[in-house]
């Protein structure tokens, strides 16, 4: 009876996203001809997903398989499951859009990412297999203040997932938006439905199986994109990179993000410019700060942190990194041909059209090589490209869900509430269901408020937090033998409080004053562009005449925008955080929470004493060294 009631139970969902994807139609990229495209390709790839999340559901039976799958996850299948959790929208949506609107700098998100995995391997995955059991703060109470160290590691899993969520939620709705013309804000909560029914019915089981499988089919699509984009150039990366820099279109995109400066530049130095740093990040100390936060960051995400109790063996743990780095790795890669593909053969001009985030560089590139918005090929890989993307962003929202919810139920519920009572293997089920669908609640409102953000950039700032709160408690409890439960709360507070408020006061907010001036700029230089794009429509040149419609079309775009940016900020003067200008200048705040965040940590050890934490030490060492007596972490 239960399994039939959970079949039903999947139907539900599926039929009510059906619903809401007819409920709301609006512009759309896919024309009316090849819609049944979308919706099909779509349905194959939610379909087999959904069935994955059926299957698993037979095998949730305890709090172990809700969490952990059982521990039963080889690791091979866990580093395919880690690469899945890892190459989110962020991945595949952000950094394509980043590195197609700005080169150079939108590849040093790919490198950070990368690199980080070297700090994983060699620090945290065999200590945390060995020390944990479901969650961040299994590690962090082992020998500190339980209830402390509960408390406060979970608070900071939620604010982590809180940023990492918004990035998924706002990159799922973007795709669904502009692909089949659902609004924003109905295309969101389709994303929150499907995640919800993979963490309420399969938990880590579905999870995984959902990762793999979309990990493969998103290196998949991105090899046959990476091939038709490199193949016309013998797979020559200097001829590749040449071409990208010669286009008129990139030098175009560079002259506008330069300004003034380049009106001395001539047209190879634009397309030079692409390829180097500061276009988007306009200081070295904004690169070093970002480059911090991905590379300790890493080390401190609660979803990627649960995976390593998944498998069976400290041995598995390891291989699953290697095989993750492996992954991830190649992946990463081709960004690079993807962004700058797209750059090239798409154009910046019209991918930020599109979104102004650079979010569908990928997908409109795909579509671009099969024909173009006219052609079956051209709707149909864009529509495949899409839904892996869809299926990536919804599979990295579930794991995200699941650690949010394995903190609201076992660490708070559990370990701290119910601390000392027994609460039974359903019970700890229930609660955590119970939690994802609080969480998943959360998700679904603060990605609809998070509307118009790139997600690679809010991506970075769950990273900060992460690498400023969680890195370095959670390194220190390991290895270093002073550390105590002073320490972990000295480390948790201000490094979550250094990263996210400086982040509020850093110039990712919102001022109201430099919009302004930005949108005045662009209609006093209105009349100028106008009169040469109206010469040019008139041109006996075919080339000169479709570019200066192109031209026209995009300055009324630009118009548009401003004029709303006029009347929205109309009467505001000051930031969210009643700032005209930012007081912080850098992008990611990690240069400077990252080292509060360890200053914290040591400071609070040395300040204050913990016996209990002293006395274990020994035991910690050996664990995290051997493996042994594992399964005693539960008495802890």
């Amino acid at each position: 009876m239960k399994t039939t009631s959970k079949k039903w139970s999947a139907a539900v969902l599926l039929a009510v996203v059906a619903l809401g994807a007819r409920a709301a139609f609006a512009q759309t990229e896919v024309g009316t001809d090849y819609r049944w495209v979308t919706f099909f390709v779509f349905a194959v790839i939610i379909g087999i997903t959904m069935y994955v999340t059926y299957l698993a559901a037979k095998r949730v039976r305890s709090a172990s398989d809700f969490y952990t799958a059982g521990g039963g996850v080889s690791g091979f299948q866990n580093g395919w499951a880690i690469a899945g959790d890892y190459l989110s929208a962020a991945s595949f949506l952000g950094i394509a859009g980043l590195i197609s609107l700005y080169g150079y700098d939108g590849f040093n998100y790919s490198v950070g990412f990368l690199v980080a995995y070297i700090t994983v391997l060699l620090l945290i995955a065999e200590p945390c297999r060995n020390i944990g059991r479901y969650t961040l703060s299994d590690i962090l109470a082992y020998r500190n203040d339980p209830r402390k160290s509960r408390i406060l590691g979970a608070l900071s899993v939620i604010t982590v997932s809180t940023f990492y969520l918004t990035a998924q939620m706002v990159g799922g709705g973007v795709l669904v938006k502009t692909l089949i013309g659902i609004n924003y804000e109905t295309s969101v909560c389709i994303v929150g439905v499907l995640m919800l029914s993979y963490v309420l019915f399969g938990g880590m089981v579905a999870t995984t199986w959902v990762q793999i499988i979309k990990a493969v089919l998103l290196v998949a699509a991105s090899l046959v994109i990476v091939a038709l984009v490199w193949a016309p150039y013998g797979f020559s990366l200097p001829g590749f990179l040449q071409d990208v820099v010669s286009d008129p279109k990139v030098q175009a995109r560079v002259a506008t993000l330069l300004g003034d400066p380049a009106k001395n530049m001539s047209a190879a130095e634009l397309g030079q410019r692409f390829l180097e740093p500061g276009l988007y990040l306009k200081a070295p100390i904004d690169q070093i700060s970002l480059g911090m936060a991905l590379v300790f960051g890493t080390a401190g995400l609660p979803h990627i942190l649960m995976r390593f109790f998944t498998v069976r063996s400290a041995q598995q743990a390891r291989r699953s990194v290697v095989w993750a780095m492996v992954v991830i790795g190649g992946f990463y890669l081709l960004t690079l041909f993807l962004g700058f593909g797209a750059a090239k053969i798409v154009g910046p001009a019209d991918i930020a059209s599109v979104d102004a985030g650079g979010n569908m560089a990928a997908p409109v590139l795909a579509q671009y090589l099969g024909g173009g918005p006219n052609a079956f090929l051209g709707n149909f890989m864009l529509a495949f490209v899409s839904a892996v993307a869809f299926a990536t962003i919804v599979a990295v929202v579930a794991g995200l869900v699941l650690a949010s919810a394995s903190a609201l139920a076992h660490d708070l519920y559990v370990g701290v509430w119910r601390a000392g009572k027994t609460v039974t293997p359903q019970g700890q089920v229930k609660a955590a269901r119970v939690a994802t669908v609080i969480v998943g609640a959360m998700a679904i409102v603060i990605g609809i408020a998070a509307k118009g953000q790139n997600a690679a950039v809010l991506v970075g700032l769950a990273f900060a937090v992460a690498a400023s709160a969680n890195f370095p408690c959670v390194l220190l409890t390991l290895h270093w033998k002073r550390c105590n439960t002073g320490g972990i709360v000295a480390g948790m507070l201000i490094g979550t409080i250094a990263a996210v408020g400086l982040t509020l006061v850093s110039p990712n907010l919102t001022y109201p004053k430099a919009v302004k001036a930005a949108a005045h700029k662009v209609l006093d230089a209105v009349p100028a562009k106008r009169a040469a794009a109206t010469e040019g429509l008139a041109s006996a040149d075919a080339a000169v005449a479709g570019k200066a419609k192109k031209d026209l079309a995009a300055l009324d775009k630009a118009v548009t925008k401003a004029n709303a940016d006029l009347a929205k900020w109309a009467n505001d003067e000051t930031s969210f955080m009643g700032l005209e200008k930012p007081l912080f200048e850098l992008k990611n705040p990690g240069l400077i929470s990252i080292p509060l965040g360890f200053l914290g940590v040591l400071l609070g050890s040395l300040l204050m004493r913990d016996r209990r934490a002293e006395e274990m030490w020994n035991e910690v060492y050996a664990r995290q060294n051997t493996g042994l007596l594992v399964s005693k972490s539960v008495a802890h």
